[in-house]
């Protein structure tokens, strides 16, 4: 086999070493020009300022019933009326069901007759002890038929407490018959029909809870009881201190709430305590709602606002980018018109803590400073320490930055 190379003169082959050489050396500064050429970012930026801010702190709630019951049957039979329409409003000791009251009837009617048996042998019993104490009196029976004559006195007397005792029992059960709401409240959807056999202990017939007031429980972190505990011990309330609730259509409820209690004890795994706040109800709540609870805030003090679309989400952190005059590396050093290097602006990525929103704008517990300048439009291509300008894409490099104007 002919080497190629071999066939090459030696000046020849270096000569296409040298140009391959170039070609490479070539291609990779044409890269760097071109990533050069990109250049810093355009963005627009706001300055951080305190204002004063008004706004709710928001908390996840549920509506709760303050009574609510399972209705259920204490004796045995068929459903013979229902007398309420389902989901009703209903009356504290209005008859809701029925059940076969006739063996009830005829059996509280034979223990009322037995009643009156035992009432009548006591009767004779007395009559008869009384007797022989009158002849005792005179020595005129013998004492062991007195004896015998109280004894059967005592004995009538236990039966007709032991009637009376099965009576109330039989009467009980006939009361029992005949279902009453136990108070004022909404009945829901019945789970027995007209006809339908029942017995004790079985699936509750229904359910009935309480709805004016109606109660809204929420949790709140531990760090936060203090102030729930302040103003649950308010007599008066301010304007500011009122309770509101959103309902889940965002629409506001007309009415406003207050604290009715605050549970016991701190979860130890959660670190929440629970807190209950009482609501008047005109038909609009209904127990087991999902709903937001506002509380307005109190503090008077300023609040850091930046716009909403300054925020960046990772991880279920939040961030901002924070314009900073200060050199990342060489390439973001550059020469003005008179030739004298300056740095450019670079956006550094700060975390932050968030707090309630207010329109279009968000608070910030933490994180970022008064006066400091961030980032609010031109974020989709930043990374920490990108270089940015303020300028319109195109414009030079050395352009001098100008904030938007600020709150």
């Amino acid at each position: 086999m002919i080497n190629v190379f071999e066939t090459m003169n030696k000046p020849f082959i270096k000569i296409i070493l040298l140009l391959a050489s170039g070609i490479f050396l070539f291609s990779c500064g044409s890269k760097k020009k071109d990533a050069n050429a990109t250049g810093p970012v355009p963005v627009t930026l706001d300055t951080v300022q305190l204002q004063t801010a008004t706004y709710y702190d928001e908390y996840p709630g549920n509506t709760v019933a303050l009574s609510q019951v399972e209705l259920h049957a204490d004796v045995e039979g068929y459903v013979t009326g229902i007398f309420f329409k389902e989901g009703d409003h209903v009356a504290k000791g209005q008859k809701l069901y029925e059940i076969d009251r006739s063996k009830y009837i005829a059996t509280y009617n034979q223990f009322q007759a037995n009643v009156r048996v035992a009432q009548a042998n006591a009767e004779q019993a007395k009559k008869d002890a009384d007797r022989y104490i009158y002849l005792n009196a005179h020595d005129a029976v013998a004492k062991q038929i007195l004896d015998h004559a109280m004894v059967s006195l005592q004995n009538a007397k236990s039966q007709v407490t032991a009637a009376k005792q099965d009576l109330a029992r039989v009467q009980t059960d006939l009361r029992h018959a005949s279902i009453t709401a136990p108070f004022s409240g909404t009945i829901g959807l019945s789970q027995v029909k007209l006809g339908t056999l029942v017995t004790v202990g079985q699936v509750a017939l229904n359910t009935i809870s309480s709805d004016d007031p109606m109660a809204v429980d929420f949790v709140i972190n531990e760090q936060q009881l203090p102030k729930f505990l302040k103003l649950q011990k308010q007599t008066t309330r301010p304007e500011d201190s009122l309770f509101t609730l959103m309902m889940s259509d965002n629409s506001i409820y007309t009415y406003t709430g207050n604290i009715s209690v605050i549970d016991r004890g701190v979860d130890p795994q959660t670190g929440t305590i629970k807190v209950r706040l009482v609501f008047p109800n005109k038909g609009d709540l209904r127990s087991g709602m999902s709903c937001k609870i506002r509380v307005h805030n109190t503090d008077n003090q300023q609040q850091l606002l930046i716009p909403a679309k300054a925020i960046v989400e990772q991880m279920g952190e939040y961030f901002v980018f924070v314009a900073r005059d200060t050199v990342i590396n060489e390439d973001t050093t550059k020469k003005d018109k008179k030739g004298t290097n300056g740095p450019t602006l670079a956006a550094i990525q700060k975390k932050v803590v968030v707090g309630a929103t207010i329109d279009d704008k968000i608070i910030i517990r933490s994180g970022i400073e008064p006066g400091d300048a961030i980032v609010v439009e031109g974020l989709q291509k930043l990374k920490t320490g990108s270089p940015i300008t303020t300028g319109k894409p195109g414009a030079p490099q050395g352009a001098a930055p100008k904030n938007s104007s600020t709150h």
